[in-house]
């Protein structure tokens, strides 16, 4: 009778943070459809329009390790709410540009905006869920920020069709404000670490940033840059890789790169339950990794036929998407109360990092006949990436680590 309350407060808290944490994403990729339309509407190069989402990642990337100490000292409450609803207006506003120099601007101011969410999420979640949930409240966060990447392309297209793009971007963007006006309205039941404990970590600049920059978190950062290299050959190239190394059609391929997908998601799902029942999260990480890594050294080097390429890049997928909430849990573990806002920030900023370092040498890759060792390549950043996680958890259980964190008291 006691844990009833205590489920249904947890669930409205992952389904606030995860309403936040959806728009995030699908304003990450609600851009590109637009591209066609504003290539003749302002008459810019496929050059330029890039340029509007490396902005919008750019300052994402540079802001959020700095938003993170804000959140720890301050709280994260008025940061997530202030964030949404720069994020939500600056996408809205975009329907309203007559010169593109507008469009990059409001795609910067959404990218500050989008600073603030996940240092600000992962402080409110550890903090507000109760600590047997904490995985799954974790997996569920990740799960709903993939659906709206996986849903920004279609709908934002489809309505772009419908009702032309300037009606479609102040729908989509004004889309947050009723997810702003319920985080307002449920706030209480969004918590920040306690108090006391944001005035004894943040009380002093230099002591915060020393354990930033201590060795197990400089690893942790290492893990999700490389990780993400990896991440971004997939994401971006997969397609082209089957089609030009294995001759898959364009629409088989598309279908292999789904299937991944797919398998994700639902992988990000049993990665929650099983953080949630084990301690042993650097252990299933690394056995999950190193068959992710297989599968793609597979796919990569061996022309399979289509459905056997869907599912075993489906059954890839799910061993990738189960790694990841064991791995965030782990970041959790590492940071002290109090600093789950920088930890977060900062490390995140190497997700956004790792994303930008590889895809140009992806493409030299495919552009020198060797479209092959793309997959080669990520099977063997996923790898790498262990050395990271090992030497991260190794090192946050040393004196040294122990007594920077002490220091920061």
């Amino acid at each position: 009778m006691l844990r009833l309350p205590a489920f249904g407060r947890d669930f409205r808290v992952i389904a606030l943070i995860g309403s936040g944490h959806f728009l995030s994403h699908y304003y990450g990729l609600c851009l590109p459809p637009m591209f066609i339309v504003w290539q003749k509407e302002f008459g810019v190069s496929f050059a330029e329009l890039g340029l509007a989402l490396a902005l919008m990642s750019a300052t994402t990337a540079v802001v959020q390790s700095p938003v993170g100490f804000l959140i720890d000292r301050y709280g994260a409450r008025r940061f997530l709410i202030g964030g949404t609803l720069v994020m939500t207006l600056s996408i809205s506003a975009m329907g309203f540009a007559t010169a593109f120099w507008q469009i990059a601007l409001l795609a910067m101011l959404s990218g500050l905006g989008n600073s603030v969410i996940h240092p600000a999420d992962y402080a409110i979640l550890s903090a507000s869920v109760s600590p047997e949930r904490i995985g799954r409240s974790f997996s569920l966060h990740t799960f709903v920020g993939n659906v709206g990447f996986a849903a920004a392309p279609p709908v934002t297209a489809a309505l772009t069709l419908l009702i032309g793009w300037r009606q479609t971007l102040l729908l989509v963007g004004l889309m947050g404000i009723p997810v702003v006006l319920s985080i307002v309205w449920q706030s209480r039941i969004l918590l920040d670490p306690k108090a006391e404990q944001r005035r004894r970590r943040s009380g002093g600049f230099r002591e915060s940033t020393r354990f930033l920059f201590s060795r197990s978190i400089l690893l942790f950062f290492g893990f999700f840059m490389v990780s993400s290299m990896a991440g971004a050959g997939i994401q971006s190239w997969l397609i082209t890789v089957l089609h030009q190394a294995h001759g898959l059609s364009l629409e088989s391929a598309s279908s292999a790169l789904t299937g991944y997908m797919i398998g994700t998601m639902a992988g990000i799902l049993i990665g929650g339950w099983v953080a949630d029942r084990t301690d042993k999260h650097l252990s299933f990480v690394i056995v999950l990794t190193v068959l992710g890594s297989v599968v793609m050294l597979l796919v990569g080097l061996v022309g399979l036929p289509q459905f056997v390429t869907v599912a075993v890049l489906f059954a890839g997928g799910i061993m990738i998407g189960a790694s990841r909430t064991p791995r965030d849990v782990m970041v959790k573990d590492a940071a002290p109360p109090g600093e789950i806002g920088k930890v977060f920030g900062f490390i995140s900023s190497g997700l956004s990092l790792g994303g930008a370092i590889m895809p140009v040498f992806y493409g030299f890759l495919i552009d020198s006949g060797r479209p092959q060792l793309v997959l080669v390549l990520v099977a063997g950043l996923w790898l790498f990436s262990l050395l990271f996680a090992g030497s991260a958890r190794a090192s946050g259980r040393r004196p040294p680590v122990a007594a920077a964190t002490a220091a920061a008291d």
